[in-house]
């Protein structure tokens, strides 16, 4: 079996044929990581409720969890309005990133400026989109 090709349509992939996945805690919202799937990844996920990825690094498929008992059991799986982004909600069990940190982005906050809700970004000579 493979990807449903009314999914594989929808998908626009990088150069090296694969999308970004986020992944998010599905009953706090909290992001856990980002990898990368390609239609295999994609069509595991979707059929087992595991979450499989492609790793970039080692050239293989690989299921969270397996080795290291954090496993992603998957709750919902959404394309975003491009076709561009997987969005994947899941249980996580355990640490999400590979450092043994809960997520992937528990590394430190950057400095950023604050924005406000109704603040004049044309005035500061920022855009509106």
């Amino acid at each position: 079996m493979s990807l449903d090709p009314k999914i594989a349509a929808r998908l626009k992939r990088t150069q090296d044929g694969l999308v970004p996945a986020v992944v998010q805690q599905h009953d706090t919202g909290e992001v856990l990581m980002l990898a990368w799937m390609d239609d295999e990844a994609l069509h595991r996920t979707l059929t087992t409720g595991r979450a499989t990825y492609w790793s970039r690094s080692r050239g293989e498929y690989w299921i969270k969890g397996d080795t290291s008992g954090n496993v992603q059991w998957v709750r919902s799986v959404s394309l975003d309005c491009d076709g561009d982004t997987i969005l994947l909600k899941v249980d996580q069990v355990g640490a999400a990133c590979h450092t043994g940190d809960r997520t992937c982005f528990d590394a430190g906050v950057l400095d950023a400026v604050q924005g406000h809700a109704g603040e004049d970004v044309a005035a500061r000579g920022g855009e509106r989109s």
